[in-house]
């Protein structure tokens, strides 16, 4: 839980500018190269050296990404012991743009009272976010029991209800779906309870290993406006392992496996929209590599096969 001092300085906040001025403008302009992506990196990738999370913004910004994506886990252990706005103006000053944070809220769930519950745990996430100037939020499917079937109404209208709440503190809930999770795990769940949701905010947040290991795909990428994707998860997954064995810890560095990135690249690139490749890994053996070094190789090999379908 965030300190009352830290909650009282940023209730009632609605919009990221009123915390930091400009900062909308920059998140927009501010492009790596390509013009079309922006580089992100997700902390995920470097989290078992344990390098604490001002070093983890220092490694990002000096591995040359645009962005970050950081863990709410993270951020509520360090705000324990430090303000607000100091970890913005440190975020800021290291030229990163807050990108997205990874949340584990229930708002999916079906048992009211830890739905209601995981709604007043997002809220109050939003408004430490809008306090940090992230404009974005993960609402993957979060205590939903795996083999749980889905009602797309049901859950297009909890996702409308958080979409409604995001619209309060400028932080959009991204609808996330995870590969192996046996309940929200396919592109064309997602993108039916977006649907359902009937809101113009709706986006949703996809994951190249989360498509192949949920049987997805990647031509239903085709399908999706330009601009119903903000952010995507970028890595890769080996062809040497059945794709119901594989777990989070075998993704690979993004040209390193087996995904058609350069495919999956190319139709992100022609529905539309800027679009930010956050890298996002849980490998054993990156995790012992020095965390500069596995963030200046992923950002690396992603520039690579984005420079192969850009130019």
């Amino acid at each position: 839980m965030l300190n009352r001092r830290d909650l009282l300085k940023y209730t009632g906040i609605t919009t990221i500018g009123a915390i930091l001025p400009g900062f909308s403008t920059y998140a927009e302009t501010h492009k790596n190269g390509a013009g079309t992506f922006r580089y992100c990196l997700n902390t995920s990738t470097i989290m078992a050296q344990k390098p604490g999370l001002l070093k983890m913004l220092d490694i990002a910004s000096a591995a040359g990404y645009d962005g970050v994506e950081l863990w709410i886990t993270d951020i509520k252990e360090y705000l324990k012991n430090n303000a607000v706005d100091s970890l913005a103006k440190y975020i800021k000053d290291k030229n990163l743009v807050f990108e997205n944070a990874i949340s584990f809220t229930t708002w999916m769930v079906s048992d009211d009272a830890k739905r209601r519950q995981g709604l007043k745990d997002l809220e109050e996430e939003m408004k430490m976010l809008a306090a940090l100037g992230c404009r974005r939020v993960a609402a993957p499917p979060s205590g939903v029991k795996k083999g749980d079937v889905i009602d797309f109404q049901k859950a297009g209208s909890y996702y409308r209800e958080i979409l409604d709440l995001g619209r309060k503190y400028g932080v959009m809930p991204q609808l996330e779906f995870w590969g192996a999770s046996g309940t929200l795990y396919n592109l064309g769940q997602a993108l039916a309870i977006a649907a359902s949701a009937n809101d113009p905010d709706a986006r949703i947040l996809p994951d190249v290993y989360h498509l192949f290991r949920g049987g997805s795909g990647f031509n239903g990428l085709k399908l999706v406006n330009g601009n119903a994707i903000e952010i995507i998860h970028i890595n890769d997954y080996p062809a040497s392992k059945p794709v119901n064995e594989q777990t989070d810890a075998d993704r690979v560095y993004p040209g390193d496996g087996a995904a058609p990135l350069k495919e999956i690249l190319t139709t992100l690139k022609a529905i539309g929209g800027t679009k930010v490749l956050s890298l996002e890994l849980f490998n054993k053996t990156y995790w012992q590599q020095d965390a500069l070094l596995v963030a200046k190789t992923g950002l690396e090999k992603v520039k690579k096969i984005v420079g192969e379908v850009v130019n």
